[in-house]
């Protein structure tokens, strides 16, 4: 009968402190992932900035050492990200593809022109920026007309700053209740054993010689958690970085390293100083609220 029962308060331990592992985890894990959403938000607002293309169109008087010399121009500015010239041949073919028909055979004539394509370095992407830049361009006299659409990039601005704030007060609001829930998990797993630290009490131990145990115990606990969360965090990154490689998510390590070690230390001061407070609370307990 007395094994049988010490079976089952083994079975109970194990599966408590399954349970704190897993919360832990679970919540650590939760908390990297807005880490890395933080840490890149920046690297995902560049990459759209850096889609948007900056179209200069020349017109058809324009000689081709003036456009080759405009186009080394702007391929070596500190604002050009890449650039790409587009023969009036070359848009034609694409027109013609993407309509499905020779429009060309049709009007008898390709009314369509030399242009480049400007992709600009994120940070000159602001309206203020690329119409100073157009405006640079337009102002020579082979070129028929600069185009971009404006109200995209003041869009984009506008919804990066939005999105980034709410980012940034998800992600405070997540660790307060990653707090929270971790420091709920380390109070229950105490609770089940208050009667067992009250009578290393009244038998004579101090404090600090009964609150060592639990505390190191919930650490240990603790850096599993941490350990799996990191292991979840680095899964999550590998395959996110296969399917946008262009984001280079990979391409920090020491910022990388700060997320995880920071993760991993979060998971030990939490749980340090949850246990801390519960084994309090409970040394401080006189033993008939110890059934309240």
């Amino acid at each position: 009968m007395s094994s049988s029962f010490e079976k089952y308060q083994k079975r109970r331990l194990i599966t408590s402190y399954f349970s704190v592992v897993i919360s832990i985890a679970l919540v650590l894990f939760l908390l990297g992932i807005l880490g890395l959403l933080v840490l890149n938000t920046k690297k995902v607002a560049d990459y759209f900035k850096e889609t948007i293309a900056v179209g200069v169109y020349f017109k058809d008087a324009a000689k081709d050492v003036e456009m080759k010399q405009l186009e080394k121009t702007l391929s070596l500015a500190a604002y050009t990200k890449s650039i790409k010239f587009v023969s009036k041949e070359e848009a034609a073919a694409s027109h013609s593809e993407a309509l499905g028909e020779n429009f060309v055979d049709y009007l008898g004539e390709n009314p369509l022109q030399n242009s480049i394509d400007l992709y600009l370095n994120a940070d000159y992407v602001s309206a203020e920026k690329v119409e100073e830049i157009a405006n640079e361009i337009a102002s020579k006299d082979f070129v028929e007309e600069v185009t971009y659409d404006k109200p995209l990039i003041s869009l984009l601005n506008d919804n990066i700053k939005k999105i980034s704030l709410w980012i940034l007060i998800i992600s405070g609001i997540f660790t307060f209740i990653a707090v929270l829930l971790i420091n709920s998990s380390i109070r229950l797993s105490v609770y089940a054993k208050r009667f067992t630290i009250k009578t290393m009490q009244m038998v004579g131990a101090t404090k600090r010689f009964i609150r060592r145990p639990f505390v190191w115990k919930s650490v240990r606990l603790g850096i599993i958690g941490a350990l799996i969360a990191i292991a979840g965090m680095a899964g999550v990154l590998y395959y996110a970085n296969k399917a946008f490689p262009q984001l280079t998510l990979l391409d920090d390590p020491l910022v990388l390293g700060a997320l995880f070690g920071g993760v991993f230390l979060m998971g030990i001061l939490i749980t340090w100083f949850s246990t801390f407070l519960a084994t309090q609370r409970f040394l401080n307990l006189r033993t008939d609220e110890l059934y309240y």
